[in-house]
């Protein structure tokens, strides 16, 4: 269905540039601490921007997406407090301190702390970004309030809960994790937010260029209103969030003049006290735009006022019943007028959702952080980061430092001793792109809305030539070729475009994304390609190379997770494929791991595409170079099987018995799953506990950075 075209309203402003980069507007000495003040391998086209290195990482300098990223008002899009310094609180008194201050901040909160009395609400100021520390920062018994013009306000990875006071609907505590009255360009990520006293979060009296995304609503009775005005001006932005056992205001959006709802997932719970009497209402004379959601077991999921105007375009409905409306009168209007953004796959939000809303421990966890003294009157004090990161800006159009992302990678120092992270700007970037052994410490992130917006790809293949004389091999063929220690990739896509219709003639294995290192931290991001996508291997057989990927996608077909190193897929969706040719055959696993050690463990992820039922082998031995030493291991647990899996899901490869090596499964379920049997070995509860994601890192706990 084709987008729905509108005309913006005149206070409204694109935004700008600048804002995209989620990089600091003030500039700090920070990276001449690990660089030094000559130029350097940087060159002096670049030495500006990289001795003004981030004195924090990528989570502290982050600016909103949606409605909240417009410049209006008077506000460049919303990045809160990233101009002051960063503390980190633990205790009630220093956390109202720095969030009613006139200053800029960004808070850190550490520690669990309670609200006293049950129901304060603290009164933030403009220009903060309130941030929990990995999953240690929550309020306990009251929230924020947000009042008439407070504005540049990020509260994000934080829980917010249990204000309740025994009284379902009650009528005599106005205890809300997040109020808003007036205020604009305020955006909400990453909270879970759960059982208090009147509502999780309300927008009310013309709040606006707000975003709300990627949190986790619960265990309420009025979960998200918004409203609370006759005026008809509010402009709000609701994606990626995961709404659960909630009675109404799912949301509730009343006079808002555009509402953009998508990719959100509400989810009644049968069997349980709690039932919900609606989903998303557009109200009085709310203009809603609603697409690619997915609605489980609601009652009345989607209605609409008859003053309302309300279009659906790409949206699930499973088990709902009740009111199911559209239409209205209103003027047609696009979101992507305002702003970019990328829609996933509705199929896909459930397992998306149910894995990636909530506190990240991957945010708000550095030691680079100020820490508060102490709860009576003390200040807070500024540390400076040992090693502070460096930030290089790629650009296809020229307004970054580089034009193409092996140039920023060229750019950094050989032997680098701390972060270098390049930032990528949205485009499409066909090239190859390697990193090398001695360039350590080194982070790929791609700065638009959305992982698709940023694209690396390219189309070799293992039967290529080489301008040179020969193929690029299997490993070759890798469009990015990590051999770095310490890498990080987040928020883009990777992708091997290789026609393999097209080149029959040629062996087809063709790489998206090739590790060969250790402690490789993938967030965020798709890799995707046919035939050998993505291959997780180690610097020589005698090293240990440990990969752990999370709130990602992987597509394939044929041994298309591939390799000896010790790798984690975690929280995640790998999506099947048909062949070139449109058969559906294929195998997700192909492990080479070294005995001794851990191969492949796919935990708590979704496995399934658009292919023939009973198509699929969840693996096989891959004894690379006819190997018989090497002693393959796939273990999948606590997943979700599509029928695209076959009953019995394990099978042999080149002469290779799979029963020989380690394959498993421990407690997945879905159309897929089977029960335990000699064809389909399942872990014991005790050899389960010792096949933990932590068992495969080993010590080593992934943080973005």
């Amino acid at each position: 269905m084709s987008d729905i075209s509108g005309t913006p309203r005149r206070r409204h402003r694109r935004r700008g540039k600048a804002l995209a980069l989620g990089v600091p507007l003030t500039l700090t000495a920070a990276g001449a601490l690990a660089y030094g003040t000559d130029l350097g391998a940087f060159g002096s086209g670049a030495q500006h921007t990289a001795s003004a290195a981030t004195a924090a990482p990528a989570w502290a300098t982050a600016s909103a997406d949606g409605f909240a990223s417009v410049n209006a008002l008077g506000q460049n899009g919303t990045y809160g407090g990233r101009n002051g310094k960063t503390v980190t609180v633990k205790s009630l008194a220093d956390l109202e301190k720095y969030a009613t201050s006139s200053e800029p901040y960004v808070i850190v909160v550490a520690a669990t702390i309670t609200m006293n009395p049950v129901g304060k609400e603290i009164k933030v100021q403009s220009d903060k970004t309130i941030v929990g520390s990995g999953t240690s920062g929550q309020i306990v018994g009251g929230g924020f309030f947000l009042g008439q013009g407070v504005h540049n306000v990020i509260i994000r990875n934080l829980t917010i809960r249990d204000a309740y006071q025994g009284v379902w609907n009650d009528k005599e505590h106005d205890f809300d994790g997040i109020q808003m009255d007036g205020a604009h360009h305020v955006w909400i990520d990453h909270n879970d937010i759960r059982h208090m006293a009147d509502g999780l979060i309300d927008s009310r009296k013309d709040t606006t260029y707000l975003t709300v995304s990627w949190n986790k609503l619960s265990q309420e009775n009025k979960a998200f209103g918004i409203g609370w005005t006759a005026n008809v001006t509010a402009d709000i932005t609701i994606h990626h969030n995961w709404v659960r056992e909630t009675e109404q205001r799912n949301p509730s959006t009343d006079n808002v003049a555009h509402a953009h709802l998508y990719n959100n997932f509400l989810e009644d719970v049968a069997g349980t006290d709690i039932k919900s009497s609606y989903g998303n209402y557009s109200r009085g004379k709310t203009n809603m735009v609603l697409e690619n959601s997915y609605f489980q077991g609601m009652t009345n999921p989607v209605v609409r006022d008859a003053t309302a105007t309300l279009v659906q375009r790409g949206n699930l409905f499973s088990g709902t019943s009740g009111k199911n409306e559209s239409g209205g009168s209103g003027a047609a209007w696009n979101p992507k007028t305002y702003y970019p953004y990328t829609l996933d796959k509705t199929a896909d939000v459930p397992a998306l959702l149910k894995s990636g809303t909530g506190p990240r421990g991957s945010i708000g966890t550095v030691a680079s952080t100020a820490s508060a003294k102490g709860s009576k009157g003390s200040t807070g004090s500024t540390t400076k980061a040992a090693a502070a990161a460096t930030t290089l800006t790629v650009a296809k159009d020229g307004s970054g430092q580089y034009t193409t992302v092996q140039a920023a990678v060229n750019a950094v120092p050989a032997n680098n001793p701390s972060r270098v992270v390049i930032a990528v700007r949205p485009g499409t970037y066909r090239e190859l792109v390697k990193v090398p052994s001695n360039k350590p410490h080194v982070t790929i992130q791609g700065t638009g809305g959305s992982r698709k917006d940023t694209t690396i790809v390219y189309n070799n293949a293992s039967g290529t030539p080489k301008p040179g004389g020969g193929t690029y091999g299997t490993g070759g063929s890798a469009t990015v070729a990590v051999e770095a220690d310490d890498f990080q990739a987040r928020n883009l896509t990777i992708s091997n475009d290789f026609d393999e219709g097209a080149h029959q003639d040629i062996a087809g294995q063709a790489v998206a994304l090739r590790t060969a290192a250790d402690k490789v931290f993938l967030d965020g991001v798709i890799v995707t390609g046919d035939q050998d996508t993505l291959l997780v291997d180690t610097a020589s057989k005698d090293k240990l190379g440990r990969v752990y990927m999370t709130n990602s996608y992987v597509v394939g077909n044929v041994d298309f997770i591939f390799g000896r190193a010790t790798a984690v897929i975690d929280k995640s969706v790998i999506t099947l494929k048909k062949r070139f040719n449109g058969t559906s055959a294929g195998y997700v696993t192909a492990p080479s791991t070294v005995a001794g050690r851990k191969g492949i463990l796919i935990a708590d992820t979704t496995i399934g595409g658009d292919v023939s039922d009973r198509s699929f082998y969840l693996g096989r031995p891959w004894h690379a170079g006819g190997d018989a030493s090497l002693d393959p291991q796939t273990t999948i647990r606590n997943s979700t099987l599509s029928a695209a899996i076959r009953t019995a899901p394990w099978t042999d490869m080149s002469g290779f018995h799979w029963k020989d090596d380690r394959f498993a499964e421990y407690q997945n379920k879905g159309a897929g799953a089977g029960a335990a049997s000699s064809e389909r070995p399942h872990l014991s509860d005790a050899q389960a506990a010792g096949q933990e994601v932590a068992d495969w890192l080993a010590g080593w706990t992934p943080t973005a950075s």
